[in-house]
Parts: C-alpha cells; sequence; structure tokens
C-alpha cells in the first residue's frame, strides 16, 4: 500500500515509521529540505513505549517543495490499480492556504479518486475547508489517542498507547466506490499490524465531539499552567478551573450533539493518569514559542456554543490567554 505522510511532527515520524515496518510503501513529506534528506538517508528512529526497545525504520523522506518534480515523475509511472492513502499530521493551524495549495499539488498527480485524504488534526472546522477545496477526493477523519513525542529531526518516542478511529466524511455525498471500501479495510488491517489498535467508525462526529472536549480542557490548562498532563488534576487551583472548564465545554458539545460514552469528567481524569509524562502539543507549542492550535480548539467550541445561542464565558477567556503567550517569547528554556 502507498502511503503518503504529509507532516514530519511527533505523529508524521510515529505512524510513518510503524507502517512503513508493517510494510506500506511510505513517503513523509516535510517542511523542510534538511529534514527530509536526513530520513531519506538514515530513516526514522523510533523508541518504543517505555523505552523497552529502539529501531531503525527505512523510509522515503520528500521535501514540499518538491512536489512539483514528483509530479512529473508521477506522471510517467503511474499505476491506475493502486489507491493511494494521504494522512496529513500537521497542526490544524498549518492548514493554511500555502499548504493547501501544496496538497492541491500532491493530489493532482494521482488522478481523481485513486487517492484518499485523511485528516489527522484536534479541534473542528478544517474537515468542512478541505472537503470544499477536494470535492472530488474521498475524505476521512481520524480520531487518535496515542502518544508521541519528537525528540529530533528523525527521532520519535512512542509515549502513550491509544485507539483510532477511522471513518469517512460525508461519505453518503458522493456514490459509494466498492475499492475504495475495500480499500479502507486493507488501512485498517495495515494499521492493527503496525501496532495502532484501530477501528472503523461510523459514529465519527461524536468521537470528533469527544476527542474536542479531551483536548479543550486538558490542552490550554497545561499550557497555561505550563505542566505535565499527570499533574493537572494535583493542581491546587487548577483543578476547579480544569473542573469549570469541563462542565461549561460538555454542555456546549451536548447541546451541539455529542453524546457521552460515559462519565465524562472521569474520562478527563483518566487520560490525564494515562498520559501523565506527556507534555501536551499545545504547552509544547508555547515553550517552543510557535502558534497553538487554541483557535481550533477552544475556539471551536465558542463556536459551537454561538451556533446553538449558548455562552462559553471560560472557552473565550482559555482563547484570550493563549493567544497571549503567542505574543511574548518563551523564558522556561
Amino acid at each position: 500500500m502507498q502511503i503518503d505522510v504529509v507532516g514530519g511532527g511527533s505523529l508524521g515520524l510515529l505512524y510513518g515509521a510503524k507502517l512503513a515496518e508493517a510494510g506500506a510503501h511510505v513517503t513523509i513529506w516535510t517542511r523542510s529540505e534538511e529534514q527530509a534528506a536526513l530520513l531519506e538517508s538514515q530513516g526514522v528512529r523510533l523508541r518504543e513505549l517505555a523505552g523497552t526497545s529502539e529501531k531503525l525504520i527505512r523510509v522515503k523522506g520528500s521535501w514540499s517543495g518538491s512536489v512539483s518534480e514528483h509530479r512529473e515523475l508521477q506522471d510517467t509511472k503511474k499505476n491506475h490499480t493502486d489507491f493511494r492513502w494521504v494522512l496529513l499530521t500537521v497542526k490544524q493551524s498549518d492548514l493554511d492556504e500555502a499548504f493547501l495549495n501544496i496538497l492541491a499539488l500532491l493530489l493532482s498527480s494521482y488522478e481523481g479518486e485513486s487517492a484518499a485524504v485523511v485528516c489527522m488534526q484536534n479541534g473542528i472546522g478544517h474537515l468542512e475547508r478541505i472537503k470544499n477545496r477536494f470535492p472530488n477526493y474521498p475524505l476521512f477523519a481520524a480520531v487518535t489517542t496515542e502518544g508521541a513525542k519528537r525528540l529530533d529531526s528523525r527521532s520519535v518516542e512512542h509515549t502513550g498507547k491509544g485507539q483510532l478511529w477511522l471513518g469517512e466524511w460525508d461519505g453518503n455525498e458522493r456514490n459509494r466506490d466498492e475499492s475504495l471500501d475495500i480499500s479502507q479495510k486493507m488501512l485498517i488491517s495495515l494499521l492493527e499490524t503496525a501496532g495502532f489498535t484501530s477501528f472503523l467508525s461510523k459514529d465519527l462526529e461524536n468521537r470528533i465531539f469527544n476527542k474536542l472536549l479531551i483536548n479543550a480542557v486538558i490542552n490550554p490548562l497545561t499550557a497555561l499552567l505550563d505542566v505535565e498532563n499527570g499533574q493537572l488534576p494535583l493542581h491546587t487551583s487548577g483543578v476547579k478551573l480544569m473542573q469549570a472548564l469541563y462542565e461549561e465545554t460538555e454542555f456546549v458539545l451536548v447541546h451541539a450533539g455529542m453524546t457521552l460514552p460515559g462519565n465524562g469528567w472521569e474520562l478527563i481524569i483518566n487520560v490525564c493518569r494515562q498520559t501523565s509524562r506527556n507534555i501536551s502539543s499545545m504547552l509544547s507549542d508555547v515553550r517552543a514559542g510557535r502558534t497553538t492550535e487554541i483557535e481550533a480548539i477552544n475556539g471551536g467550541v465558542v463556536w459551537l456554543a454561538e451556533k446553538n445561542g449558548l455562552q462559553a464565558p471560560l472557552n473565550q477567556a482559555v482563547v484570550k490567554m493563549v493567544q497571549a503567550l503567542h505574543l511574548k517569547p518563551t523564558m522556561r528554556e
């Protein structure tokens, strides 16, 4: 199976490496030419859970700036029976117009529905934008709870075992394609072989809302308080804010159509425990001076509240506070 992983961050390296090890032909597309050359020449160094093992996995590395050259090469050797999966593992804040232009070039080399796009971003709103931009390509969403930490340009640590749910976004709007149905089952099988507990989901919007609930509570508070996930429920004042933000976010998402799988608060606490040593992606971005996904996560909750005639003052407040952190250089390093 041919797989293009677009993004050389923690998730891109983790999924790219393990899928390649399972037998897929994997290309990891990176923002920098230097990272692409490093991956091409040396492969991915993967540190498994709890440091149980470390291995070198060969992948193909390509620079996003060379997409047009890749297109010319692909045009000379197309195999129309192949189905290619394009996994978008960049953060939602990276899905700007420049990125979509690069993705358009990449997709145009695969001729119509011989390729499908899988979005692995946090938050909401991006699926509609990508569907509108690429209406002729099957679009899938993947909700994953795997933990990963990028150690350097070619090294990644698998920090937490999770699950992945995959489902087609607005799939009922196009004619069913039997080859696509077969291919998505093959992709799930490949993910399982690679060690990812994976499922095909017909209840994907609810999965997305559940993941949004988790991210909207944990990510901004770990960023603002500068703590690892496991420290958040132990923080004397932080836990009170955590409870209040949870209650407001749950109220908004339930009104937007979310069904909770049991006790939502206990779910949040369990995620903190299971990923106790993890540094959330938002805290990692703040420490590195990068733009966070706050607008797609808590900003998404605010948008849903307004859409349903509700208010979400705490979510509005954390959006403003985390945005303020974007404006100042970090002093923590």
